[in-house]
């Protein structure tokens, strides 16, 4: 009697660790397995997995970018394999899906994301931290998912992210194509080009062919390149956006024309009705306007009315007629109702809960580096300014990141989120950390303030309450 009684709590207790271990949760022994998962989820989109050998806790949520529709939509969960295999090395584990559509898709995507988290739950285990990532559009579905659903993440990194929002996009590319219209084709038979409101894709098309030569007749005159130097300026277009091509110097105008020019002509290509069309059957409509824009105002805000100023003397044009011609032009008005839905569902209104680190490179042509300064101050005026931070790398192109650059800001916000204070952001800072990931990379971060954004932000909180879809108007012409 006396034995059973003296070993019956060591019994217990051998049996109760093991029950404890039993239920013990992955974050407080994550697995050391290396695995690779794929599936699909309940709308029809494909999820990936990958973790590592020995898993350090924390699982990345990475949101791709934009897919026109009918390209391939795959799952992923890395912008790129070198950068993969620089975070399972680390210890990060992957996960990511497709969306169930391509295009446009910020309202299925944000679900789809969640659900792939889910997904990761269920097969891996309950991480300790959760990061949500992503770049270009995807990195607009971040910034949806962190702002909109704070408990399902613990911080967040948008990459060369749409932040200002779809409304703001939508706008900022109006601008562009209005103005080439306005001043490309008054005289040649296209100023009835439509720019909005397409009955199907193939109209879209046809106004994407008819513009494209105007441009490219336009190009070969000094005038011409000029107007379309204005236009440029009207989106925030650099002067250098192709990290393929020597980096013009700060008052060779002509060189900058000529790299915006590639850029206004694939804008002119694919975003500027290709894609819209997608968006605004997604809309239920046009989800842009301009009636009310002062385009002589956002010109002088411009980083480029110098070179504008420049093209124009050059040309022996009149730049104050040609404003004059914009401001006189009848106005494109937007639909409510399409308004509203991209208001609701793609356009951040910088109420963050939880820390966001942002990095985009300067010379970004298709998301202009001032989409990073739209969002800082929506973040400020809202009051969670401790909760962000911008950086900048000195390159060409859209997300053109190094692999090291981007593990620098991943550790960046890994940080935030693990001590709850920001690390050193300085360039010479990150810098550092990009090196330290893959020394084989380029690491690129400098001392940047990108410009206004053209137009006021317009954020879910910042969207005009009045029906943008009144009669048009025309904006004042300033001397």
């Amino acid at each position: 009697m006396t034995r059973a009684t003296t070993r019956q709590p060591a019994a217990g207790l051998a049996a109760l660790l093991l029950l404890m271990a039993a239920a013990a949760p992955a974050s407080a022994a994550p697995r050391s397995t290396a695995r690779h998962l794929e599936g699909t989820l309940p709308s029809g989109a494909a999820y990936m997995i990958d973790t590592p050998d020995h898993w350090n806790g924390t699982v990345l949520l990475f949101s791709h970018g934009y897919r026109p529709e009918g390209a391939p939509n795959p799952a992923v969960n890395t912008p790129d394999e070198p950068t993969k295999k620089l975070l399972l090395k680390e210890g990060y584990a992957l996960v990511g899906s497709s969306y169930a559509t391509n295009g446009w898709s910020v309202e299925q995507a944000v679900p789809d994301q969640l659900a792939a988290l889910d997904a990761f739950t269920g097969k891996v285990g309950e991480a300790r931290r959760t990061v949500a990532w992503g770049e270009s559009l995807g990195g607009l579905i971040t910034t949806t998912i962190a702002e909109r659903h704070p408990g399902r993440v613990d911080g967040s990194l948008s990459m060369c992210g749409l932040v200002h929002g779809g409304v703001a996009n939508w706008n900022s590319t109006l601008d562009a194509t209005f103005a080439l219209r306005t001043l490309l084709t008054p005289r040649s038979g296209d100023s009835d080009i439509p720019l909005t409101g397409f009955k199907d894709a193939s109209e879209a098309a046809a106004s994407a062919k008819r513009l494209g030569a105007s441009l490219s007749t336009a190009q070969n005159s000094a005038g011409g390149r000029a107007r379309i130097a204005l236009a440029a300026a009207l989106h925030n277009i650099p002067g250098w956006n192709d990290p393929g091509t020597p980096r013009p110097a700060p008052d060779d105008y002509p060189a900058q024309q000529v790299n915006q020019y590639t850029a206004v002509r694939g804008l002119v290509a694919q975003p500027g009705f290709g894609w819209r069309e997608e968006a605004e059957r997604r809309a239920g409509g046009n989800m842009s306007w301009n009636t009310g824009v002062d385009y002589s105002a956002m010109l002088a805000r411009s980083s480029h009315y110098k070179e504008v100023k420049a093209l124009y003397k050059s040309a022996g044009l009149s730049l104050r007629s040609d404003l004059r011609d914009l401001a006189r032009e009848p106005r494109v008005s937007a639909k409510p109702g399409a308004v509203r839905y991209m208001a609701d569902h793609a356009s951040p209104s910088g109420r963050l809960s939880k820390p966001q680190f942002d990095i985009h490179t300067t010379g970004d042509a298709l998301v202009p580096v001032q989409v990073e300064n739209a969002y800082g101050r929506a973040v400020t005026e809202a009051g969670r300014a401790p909760l962000l931070r911008q950086a900048y790398t000195e390159n060409a192109g859209h997300c053109t990141f190094s692999p090291g650059e981007q593990l620098a800001a991943v550790h960046t916000i890994d940080h935030r989120i693990t001590t709850g204070h920001w690390a050193d952001t300085s360039p010479s800072a990150l810098n550092s950390r990009a090196h330290q990931a893959d020394p084989t990379t380029p690491a690129r971060y400098a001392t940047y303030r990108p410009g206004p954004y053209p137009r006021p932000y317009q954020g879910r909180s910042r969207i005009v309450q009045q029906d943008v879809a009144s009669a048009h108007a025309t904006s004042p012409v300033q001397p």
